[in-house]
Protein backbone atom coordinates (compact mmCIF):
# COMPACT_ATOMS: atom_id res chain seq x y z
CA UNK A 1 0.00 0.00 0.00
CA UNK A 2 1.56 3.55 -1.13
CA UNK A 3 1.85 5.91 1.95
CA UNK A 4 1.90 9.42 1.24
CA UNK A 5 4.88 10.87 3.18
CA UNK A 6 2.37 14.11 4.47
CA UNK A 7 -0.88 12.57 4.42
CA UNK A 8 -2.79 11.49 7.51
CA UNK A 9 -2.32 7.54 7.37
CA UNK A 10 -5.93 7.09 7.88
CA UNK A 11 -6.30 8.91 4.29
CA UNK A 12 -4.90 5.57 3.08
CA UNK A 13 -6.90 3.05 4.64
CA UNK A 14 -5.24 3.14 8.63
CA UNK A 15 -7.23 2.71 11.77
CA UNK A 16 -6.83 5.25 13.93
CA UNK A 17 -8.62 8.44 12.86
CA UNK A 18 -8.58 11.92 14.47
CA UNK A 19 -11.30 13.16 15.89
CA UNK A 20 -14.49 13.43 13.05
CA UNK A 21 -12.64 11.46 10.51
CA UNK A 22 -11.72 8.06 8.93
CA UNK A 23 -13.34 4.90 10.66
CA UNK A 24 -16.04 7.31 12.08
CA UNK A 25 -16.84 8.71 8.56
CA UNK A 26 -18.44 5.32 7.49
CA UNK A 27 -18.85 3.73 10.75
CA UNK A 28 -21.78 5.90 11.97
CA UNK A 29 -23.53 2.61 13.73
CA UNK A 30 -20.35 1.45 15.06
CA UNK A 31 -20.81 -0.22 18.83
CA UNK A 32 -17.58 0.34 20.38
CA UNK A 33 -17.25 3.37 22.41
CA UNK A 34 -15.62 6.17 20.70
CA UNK A 35 -13.10 6.57 23.55
CA UNK A 36 -11.79 3.56 22.91
CA UNK A 37 -10.59 4.30 19.79
CA UNK A 38 -7.65 6.64 21.86
CA UNK A 39 -6.14 4.24 23.57
CA UNK A 40 -5.91 1.22 20.31
CA UNK A 41 -8.56 -1.46 21.78
CA UNK A 42 -10.99 0.36 19.44
CA UNK A 43 -10.15 -0.83 15.84
CA UNK A 44 -7.47 -2.58 15.88
CA UNK A 45 -9.10 -5.22 19.33
CA UNK A 46 -12.01 -6.04 17.21
CA UNK A 47 -10.83 -6.06 13.29
CA UNK A 48 -7.73 -7.71 14.06
CA UNK A 49 -9.71 -11.61 14.32
CA UNK A 50 -10.60 -10.89 10.73
CA UNK A 51 -7.49 -10.93 9.39
CA UNK A 52 -7.19 -13.51 6.34
CA UNK A 53 -4.11 -16.17 6.58
CA UNK A 54 -2.07 -13.50 4.53
CA UNK A 55 -2.23 -11.42 7.42
CA UNK A 56 -4.32 -8.51 5.60
CA UNK A 57 -7.35 -7.46 6.67
CA UNK A 58 -10.28 -5.54 4.72
CA UNK A 59 -11.27 -2.54 6.65
CA UNK A 60 -14.72 -0.84 5.51
CA UNK A 61 -15.89 -1.22 2.38
CA UNK A 62 -14.90 -1.35 -1.19
CA UNK A 63 -13.53 2.51 -1.05
CA UNK A 64 -10.72 1.21 1.51
CA UNK A 65 -7.14 -0.61 0.64
CA UNK A 66 -6.32 -4.25 2.22
CA UNK A 67 -4.34 -2.97 5.29
CA UNK A 68 -1.22 -5.77 6.47
CA UNK A 69 -2.03 -5.10 10.38
CA UNK A 70 1.04 -7.81 11.59
CA UNK A 71 3.38 -4.61 9.70
CA UNK A 72 1.65 -1.76 10.25
CA UNK A 73 -0.06 -1.84 13.70
CA UNK A 74 1.61 -4.52 16.05
CA UNK A 75 5.20 -3.83 14.23
CA UNK A 76 4.38 -0.13 15.58
CA UNK A 77 4.71 1.29 12.07
CA UNK A 78 1.80 3.70 13.26
CA UNK A 79 0.59 4.91 16.37
CA UNK A 80 -2.61 6.77 17.59
CA UNK A 81 -2.75 10.24 16.67
CA UNK A 82 0.44 10.12 14.26
CA UNK A 83 0.13 10.88 11.20
CA UNK A 84 3.14 9.55 9.93
CA UNK A 85 4.82 6.64 8.89
CA UNK A 86 7.95 5.43 11.09
CA UNK A 87 10.27 5.73 8.59
CA UNK A 88 10.12 6.59 4.70
CA UNK A 89 12.66 7.93 2.32
CA UNK A 90 13.90 11.53 2.02
CA UNK A 91 12.91 14.23 4.07
CA UNK A 92 10.58 16.68 5.44
CA UNK A 93 12.42 18.65 8.02
CA UNK A 94 15.97 18.75 5.61
CA UNK A 95 18.92 19.13 6.83
CA UNK A 96 20.10 22.84 7.84
CA UNK A 97 19.70 23.68 11.46
CA UNK A 98 15.98 23.82 12.89
CA UNK A 99 13.61 27.01 12.22
CA UNK A 100 13.09 28.63 15.24
CA UNK A 101 9.97 29.84 17.48
CA UNK A 102 9.45 32.99 19.65
CA UNK A 103 9.12 32.53 22.95
CA UNK A 104 7.37 35.97 23.92
CA UNK A 105 8.86 37.54 27.23
CA UNK A 106 6.74 37.00 30.34
CA UNK A 107 6.30 34.66 33.84
CA UNK A 108 5.06 31.01 33.81
CA UNK A 109 4.90 28.87 36.45
CA UNK A 110 7.76 26.32 36.99
CA UNK A 111 7.68 23.15 38.47
CA UNK A 112 4.54 21.48 40.41
CA UNK A 113 3.15 20.50 43.99
CA UNK A 114 1.80 17.44 43.38
CA UNK A 115 3.98 14.70 42.50
CA UNK A 116 8.12 14.20 43.09
CA UNK A 117 9.94 16.18 45.35
CA UNK A 118 12.41 17.47 42.96
CA UNK A 119 9.57 18.77 40.66
CA UNK A 120 8.67 21.12 43.61
CA UNK A 121 7.38 23.39 44.95
CA UNK A 122 5.97 25.42 42.32
CA UNK A 123 7.17 28.99 41.42
CA UNK A 124 6.94 32.04 39.16
CA UNK A 125 9.81 32.51 36.63
CA UNK A 126 10.36 35.69 34.57
CA UNK A 127 12.18 35.16 31.21
CA UNK A 128 12.94 37.19 28.56
CA UNK A 129 12.06 36.47 24.60
CA UNK A 130 14.32 34.07 23.53
CA UNK A 131 14.10 31.07 20.91
CA UNK A 132 13.74 28.18 20.71
CA UNK A 133 13.90 25.15 17.77
CA UNK A 134 10.63 23.53 17.08
CA UNK A 135 11.22 20.42 16.67
CA UNK A 136 14.26 18.11 18.36
CA UNK A 137 17.61 17.86 16.25
CA UNK A 138 17.30 15.12 13.79
CA UNK A 139 19.51 12.48 12.19
CA UNK A 140 20.02 14.25 9.09
CA UNK A 141 20.48 17.78 10.59
CA UNK A 142 23.16 16.34 13.26
CA UNK A 143 25.41 14.20 10.18
CA UNK A 144 25.84 17.60 8.23
CA UNK A 145 27.70 19.00 12.10
CA UNK A 146 29.72 15.47 11.98
CA UNK A 147 30.56 15.83 8.44
CA UNK A 148 31.97 19.67 9.64
CA UNK A 149 33.47 18.65 12.31
CA UNK A 150 35.06 15.47 12.26
CA UNK A 151 33.01 14.82 15.47
CA UNK A 152 32.51 11.12 16.50
CA UNK A 153 29.07 9.59 15.05
CA UNK A 154 26.73 8.52 17.21
CA UNK A 155 27.02 4.52 18.33
CA UNK A 156 24.10 3.46 15.53
CA UNK A 157 25.62 5.39 12.73
CA UNK A 158 27.13 3.31 10.25
CA UNK A 159 29.90 4.76 7.96
CA UNK A 160 29.25 7.91 9.84
CA UNK A 161 25.59 8.11 8.66
CA UNK A 162 22.05 7.19 10.03
CA UNK A 163 19.86 4.17 9.24
CA UNK A 164 18.06 4.72 6.23
CA UNK A 165 14.15 5.57 6.68
CA UNK A 166 15.15 7.49 9.74
CA UNK A 167 16.48 11.13 8.51
CA UNK A 168 13.86 12.98 10.59
CA UNK A 169 14.36 10.99 13.71
CA UNK A 170 15.93 12.96 16.86
CA UNK A 171 19.34 11.80 17.36
CA UNK A 172 20.23 10.06 20.18
CA UNK A 173 23.13 8.46 21.90
CA UNK A 174 24.81 12.16 22.48
CA UNK A 175 26.34 13.40 25.45
CA UNK A 176 25.45 16.73 26.80
CA UNK A 177 29.29 17.86 25.09
CA UNK A 178 27.82 16.71 22.01
CA UNK A 179 24.63 18.55 22.15
CA UNK A 180 25.91 21.78 23.33
CA UNK A 181 28.69 21.16 20.56
CA UNK A 182 25.80 20.99 18.27
CA UNK A 183 24.41 24.09 19.11
CA UNK A 184 27.17 26.31 19.28
CA UNK A 185 28.19 25.29 15.71
CA UNK A 186 25.02 25.89 14.43
CA UNK A 187 24.66 29.44 16.11
CA UNK A 188 22.72 28.46 18.67
CA UNK A 189 23.23 27.49 22.43
CA UNK A 190 21.29 24.76 25.12
CA UNK A 191 17.84 26.42 26.34
CA UNK A 192 17.98 26.05 30.13
CA UNK A 193 15.48 24.27 32.15
CA UNK A 194 13.52 27.36 32.74
CA UNK A 195 13.24 27.78 29.05
CA UNK A 196 12.64 24.50 28.03
CA UNK A 197 9.74 24.13 30.41
CA UNK A 198 8.26 27.93 29.29
CA UNK A 199 8.55 26.52 25.95
CA UNK A 200 6.61 23.20 26.72
CA UNK A 201 3.93 24.44 28.98
CA UNK A 202 2.84 28.10 28.13
CA UNK A 203 2.33 30.56 30.49
CA UNK A 204 -0.96 28.74 32.18
CA UNK A 205 0.45 26.34 34.03
CA UNK A 206 -1.15 23.02 31.93
CA UNK A 207 0.44 19.95 33.08
CA UNK A 208 1.37 18.20 29.36
CA UNK A 209 2.39 20.58 26.43
CA UNK A 210 -1.60 19.85 24.81
CA UNK A 211 -2.89 20.62 28.09
CA UNK A 212 -3.97 19.30 31.23
CA UNK A 213 -5.72 15.74 30.83
CA UNK A 214 -3.24 12.48 29.61
CA UNK A 215 -3.87 11.78 26.59
CA UNK A 216 -2.06 8.72 24.53
CA UNK A 217 -2.46 9.73 21.12
CA UNK A 218 -0.41 13.36 21.45
CA UNK A 219 2.92 12.27 22.41
CA UNK A 220 5.66 9.53 21.71
CA UNK A 221 5.40 7.50 25.19
CA UNK A 222 6.09 4.29 26.34
CA UNK A 223 2.37 3.42 26.76
CA UNK A 224 1.83 3.50 23.16
CA UNK A 225 4.62 0.85 22.72
CA UNK A 226 3.42 -1.20 25.48
CA UNK A 227 -0.28 -0.68 23.86
CA UNK A 228 1.61 -2.00 20.69
CA UNK A 229 2.75 -4.38 22.39
CA UNK A 230 6.50 -3.81 20.75
CA UNK A 231 9.94 -3.13 22.21
CA UNK A 232 9.24 0.77 21.11
CA UNK A 233 11.51 3.44 18.88
CA UNK A 234 11.63 7.09 18.38
CA UNK A 235 9.13 8.50 15.98
CA UNK A 236 9.97 11.68 13.61
CA UNK A 237 9.88 14.84 14.95
CA UNK A 238 7.04 16.68 14.53
CA UNK A 239 4.55 13.33 14.09
CA UNK A 240 2.15 14.22 16.73
CA UNK A 241 0.18 17.70 15.71
CA UNK A 242 -2.08 17.30 18.63
CA UNK A 243 0.67 17.48 20.78
CA UNK A 244 2.49 20.76 20.20
CA UNK A 245 3.04 22.98 22.86
CA UNK A 246 1.20 26.32 23.18
CA UNK A 247 4.13 28.45 21.04
CA UNK A 248 3.66 25.89 18.25
CA UNK A 249 7.11 23.28 19.45
CA UNK A 250 6.55 19.77 18.92
CA UNK A 251 7.74 16.58 21.11
CA UNK A 252 7.86 18.62 24.44
CA UNK A 253 6.63 15.51 25.61
CA UNK A 254 7.99 12.11 24.67
CA UNK A 255 9.90 10.62 22.09
CA UNK A 256 13.72 11.85 23.53
CA UNK A 257 14.53 13.06 26.73
CA UNK A 258 16.33 16.60 25.95
CA UNK A 259 19.68 18.14 27.66
CA UNK A 260 19.43 21.35 29.18
CA UNK A 261 22.09 24.06 30.15
CA UNK A 262 20.97 23.76 33.78
CA UNK A 263 22.62 21.99 36.88
CA UNK A 264 20.37 19.88 38.98
CA UNK A 265 19.86 21.84 41.61
CA UNK A 266 16.77 22.25 44.00
CA UNK A 267 13.81 25.05 42.89
CA UNK A 268 13.87 27.73 45.41
CA UNK A 269 11.89 26.80 49.03
CA UNK A 270 12.40 22.82 48.25
CA UNK A 271 12.74 21.17 51.57
CA UNK A 272 13.78 18.14 50.40
CA UNK A 273 17.33 18.09 49.71
CA UNK A 274 19.35 15.41 48.29
CA UNK A 275 22.71 14.46 47.90
CA UNK A 276 22.67 14.85 43.79
CA UNK A 277 21.64 18.33 43.56
CA UNK A 278 24.47 20.76 42.80
CA UNK A 279 26.72 21.02 39.68
CA UNK A 280 27.77 17.38 39.17
CA UNK A 281 24.55 16.44 36.53
CA UNK A 282 22.57 17.72 33.99
CA UNK A 283 19.10 18.55 33.74
CA UNK A 284 17.15 16.95 30.81
CA UNK A 285 13.63 17.31 30.07
CA UNK A 286 10.64 16.02 28.46
CA UNK A 287 10.56 12.71 28.79
CA UNK A 288 11.18 10.00 26.24
CA UNK A 289 9.28 6.59 24.09
CA UNK A 290 11.19 4.33 26.68
CA UNK A 291 9.67 3.29 29.77
CA UNK A 292 13.07 3.67 31.81
CA UNK A 293 13.37 2.12 35.27
CA UNK A 294 13.86 5.47 37.36
CA UNK A 295 10.18 7.00 36.19
CA UNK A 296 7.90 4.46 35.80
CA UNK A 297 6.02 3.82 32.93
CA UNK A 298 3.83 7.44 32.17
CA UNK A 299 5.58 9.77 35.04
CA UNK A 300 7.58 11.15 32.21
CA UNK A 301 5.38 12.83 30.39
CA UNK A 302 3.91 16.16 32.15
CA UNK A 303 6.19 18.93 31.20
CA UNK A 304 7.21 19.57 34.65
CA UNK A 305 8.91 16.69 34.69
CA UNK A 306 12.80 16.44 34.87
CA UNK A 307 15.94 13.78 34.60
CA UNK A 308 19.81 14.05 35.70
CA UNK A 309 22.74 12.39 33.98
CA UNK A 310 26.47 13.43 34.00
CA UNK A 311 27.62 15.17 30.70
CA UNK A 312 28.97 12.12 29.83
CA UNK A 313 26.02 9.70 29.44
CA UNK A 314 25.05 8.46 26.08
CA UNK A 315 21.16 6.97 25.69
CA UNK A 316 18.98 5.63 23.59
CA UNK A 317 16.40 7.80 24.66
CA UNK A 318 18.49 11.18 24.54
CA UNK A 319 18.65 14.03 22.73
CA UNK A 320 18.46 17.65 22.19
CA UNK A 321 16.82 21.11 20.87
CA UNK A 322 19.06 24.39 20.68
CA UNK A 323 17.36 27.14 21.89
CA UNK A 324 19.32 31.37 21.28
CA UNK A 325 18.86 35.03 22.46
CA UNK A 326 17.19 37.38 20.75
CA UNK A 327 19.51 39.29 18.82
CA UNK A 328 22.07 37.11 18.01
CA UNK A 329 23.25 36.17 14.90
CA UNK A 330 21.77 33.12 13.00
Amino acid sequence: MAISLLSPFYAQGGAFPSENEGCQSCHTEMIHPVVKRATLEGCVSCHAASRSEEGLMKVGNEDHSEVDLRTMTKAGQFAPGMHLPITYEGTRIGDAPNEMVLISAGEFTMGSDGRLPDEGPAYKVMLKDYFMDRYEVTNLQYKQFIDATSRKSPRYFENRTFPEGYADHPVVFVSWYDAEAYCAWAGKRLPTGEEWEKGARGDDARVYPWGNKFNITRANMPQRWQTLKEGGSTTPVGAFEEGKSPYGLYDMSGNVWEWTSSWYKAYPGNKKPTENYGETYKTLKGGSWWNCSFYKCGASAPAFNRSFFLRTTRNKSFGFRCAKDVGDEV
